[in-house]
């Protein structure tokens, strides 16, 4: 029995619950795959307020590290489902664990959006790849494709180019969305070639392993094939929230309708980060979520 549960490890969720045990309450957080979230992933973090620079995983172990120094008590399970019975809630997860507590926090994060071509789930793993941290130096001396043209692809697309031989950036757009100082970095390597208004139309392979993709210039019927020993996505992202819509609504696009108040229509239950209708998805968002949910959350517990 906790008085909150947060549901994810991530900034948002360990901010949460930063903010509710500093306000004196027991707190679990139920994490299914990693702590720190999608950020322990970027090899260079710049724009956190009082960091100049650190590395994404650095900065996930020093906020998991906090959070557990206070009190948080965590669980590495998937949660699949919550009910609401009378003031309490049950969250059940997938390897049949049932907690309770008087209020959840829902800080689910967000998954990689996939380009939803044929073979793509087969190859992921055999050529396919999200992660330059974690894959990249398995490419060394190597071409890879970078698709994508965000501040996540930029980055990822600088580290490859220390260690590969050739980085080819596809973008679907004219232009780049990341920031300009990333696009600067990659116009002064030599071995990074960029197309953009270009669209992936396929992948090539060979006994199950990827060897290419073919794409297709905006305005172009001919496609064209660029050879690659291994591609990495960042073409964005999307929830997985549906397990829970019964209790909190979604938008049309699958995120959490909330507003600033992270208050979800079920009494208790709130909402931050990533998962929840915003403009802006970035660190600080998610942890400012993180701390208006818990602040909630310790008002309505306060209230009962």
């Amino acid at each position: 029995m906790y008085d909150i549960l947060i549901v994810g490890g991530g900034p948002a969720g360990l901010t949460g619950a930063i903010y509710a045990l500093r306000a004196g309450k027991s707190v679990l957080v139920v994490e299914k795959n990693s702590f720190g979230g999608q950020i322990a992933f970027s090899p260079k973090v710049e724009n956190i307020p009082g960091t100049q620079q650190i590395s994404g995983a650095a900065f996930a172990d020093h906020l998991t590290e906090q959070a557990m120094a206070l009190g948080a008590e965590v669980e590495l399970e998937k949660v699949i489902s919550v009910e609401k019975q009378g003031k309490m809630f049950l969250v059940h997860t997938e390897e049949g664990s049932t907690f309770e507590a008087g209020a959840v926090i829902l800080a689910l994060g967000v998954k990689h959006r996939m380009l939803g071509l044929e073979g793509e789930q087969e190859l992921i793993g055999n050529g396919i790849s999200f992660c330059a941290v974690c894959d990249g130096a398995f490419y060394t001396g190597q071409d890879v494709v970078m698709v994508g043209g965000g501040n996540s692809a930029l980055q990822e697309a600088l580290l490859l180019a220390e260690v590969c031989n050739k980085v080819t950036i596809v973008q679907n757009l004219p232009f780049f969305t990341g920031e300009k100082t990333l696009q600067d970095a990659l116009a002064a390597r030599e071995n990074v070639e960029i197309h953009f208004s270009t669209l992936v139309t396929g992948y090539e392979s060979h006994e199950g392993s990827l060897t290419g993709l073919r794409v297709r210039k905006e305005g172009e019927e001919e496609e064209q094939k660029i050879s690659a020993d291994g591609v990495f996505l960042a073409v964005g992202l999307e929830p997985e929230n549906e397990a829970f819509g019964a209790l909190a609504a979604l938008d049309s696009r699958g995120y959490f309708d909330t507003d600033e108040s992270c208050q979800t229509a079920t009494a208790g239950l709130f909402t931050a980060g990533d998962c929840r209708s915003k403009h802006i998805r970035q660190v600080v968002t998610a942890a400012s979520d993180g701390a208006v949910a818990a602040m909630a959350a310790c008002r309505y517990l306060d209230s009962m």
